[in-house]
């Protein structure tokens, strides 16, 4: 009987210290607000007419409304096993994100991986946010927002190129890559590495659709640096495309942000191509944002954001940004946000995402809204 119940005890101490070195994490955001815009239209088509004047609650005034599970197991030596399964979904209808493929959803739009992390630095295995756009983010004072930001301007290239906001594949550069496997490295006196190869699993096609990318990052003594190298192959293809291995997808980008106590500047130039057919698609991105907080609870932020078509001057955009943040508490956060866009030729640069604008038109924008996190 003694047996018996020693037994049953070290079961039960060996089970809670198992128990002890895993965990599970259920997750999310919900930002919604009111938007208007003086201009608007039914897509990112590069035709798409003036629509008028809009009034909407809009799902993602700072980013967009997100859950997701996480977990991590300790394995012992410094090692841990990570996953990740995150989703965007709209605050307004409950409906979730875009997928890959044009008309298609997906539960986890955002982030399916797992992998393994420890001295080495870390490794993941599946769809997720690409390198690049951690990096924009982290040299972009109003970083990478959803409203008039470098990431705004950096989807305004991927609309001129021919993206039609119908799925998440992009023509130049990307925000998610499926089937990726990245690779972060430990930093090492502020420097840090990472590496991206996205097979494309295409027969008969190394290449077919497969993506690549490296970053370099700095980060030390209130000063962010960022180079980035980014190339894709067979991107954004329509349905009836057969996949040939085309390197057509390239994006650079150097960025710099520099904080002192409250303030907070930076710059960047980014240029985006398509090696296949330079003489259609070559853009380049210029911008510089300041920002100033307040008091701990209150941060403002500005950003001026220039576009530009190298095969055809006449075809230009330049995006202002303002912004307010408030923290209501330490999950609220309330926001208003404020800006103008100057449209020339085919540009077609939005001052939100989600929220098209026509080709040619200058827009005015303005937004109020909450949001939370749980």
């Amino acid at each position: 009987m003694k047996a018996k119940i020693t037994f049953a005890a070290t079961i039960a101490v060996l089970t809670s210290g198992a128990h002890a070195e895993s965990s599970v994490m259920l997750y999310g955001v919900i930002d919604s607000g009111f938007l208007y815009q003086t201009t608007s239209a039914s897509s990112f088509a590069a035709k798409a007419p003036n629509t008028g004047s809009i009034v909407q609650l809009k799902d993602g005034g700072i980013y967009q409304s997100i859950w997701g599970l996480k977990g991590s197991e300790e394995i012992g030596n410094g090692y841990r096993v990570n996953f990740k399964l995150q989703g965007a979904f709209n605050s307004g209808n409950g409906k979730s994100g875009l997928g890959d493929t044009a008309g298609e959803t997906a539960i986890f739009n955002q982030q399916s991986t797992v992998g393994i992390s420890g001295p080495f630095g870390t490794f993941d295995a599946g769809r997720q946010f690409t390198p690049m756009i951690y990096a924009m983010a982290e040299t972009d004072v109003r970083s990478a927002q959803y409203f008039g930001s470098i990431l705004t301007a950096w989807l305004g290239m991927n609309q001129a190129a021919g993206w039609q906001g119908v799925s998440t594949n992009g023509p130049l550069g990307a925000l998610w890559d499926s089937n990726a496997l990245v690779y972060q490295s430990p930093k090492i006196y502020g420097v840090s590495l990472a590496l991206e190869y996205a097979p494309g699993g295409i027969p008969g096609q190394i290449q077919g659709r497969t993506r690549e990318s490296a970053v370099l990052k700095y980060a030390n003594y209130g000063l962010n640096l960022s180079a980035i190298y980014y190339n894709g192959h067979d991107t954004n293809p329509s349905p009836t495309t057969v996949p040939a291995g085309v390197s057509n997808n390239r994006f650079y980008y150097l960025g710099a942000m520099y904080t002192f106590r409250s303030l907070s500047v930076a710059g960047s130039y980014g240029a985006g191509r398509n090696p296949a057919n330079p003489g259609r698609v070559d853009y380049e991105l210029v911008s510089v944002s300041v920002g100033y907080r307040v008091f701990p609870t209150l941060k403002l932020t500005s950003g001026y954001y220039h576009l530009k078509d190298r095969n055809d001057g006449a075809n230009r955009s330049t995006e202002l940004a303002m912004g307010a943040e408030y923290s209501l508490s330490k999950a609220t956060l309330g926001y208003v946000q404020v800006g103008y866009v100057r449209n020339k030729g085919t540009m077609n640069q939005t001052i939100t995402y989600g929220a098209p604008v026509a080709p040619g038109v200058s827009t005015t924008a303005a937004m109020i809204g909450v949001r939370h996190n749980f």
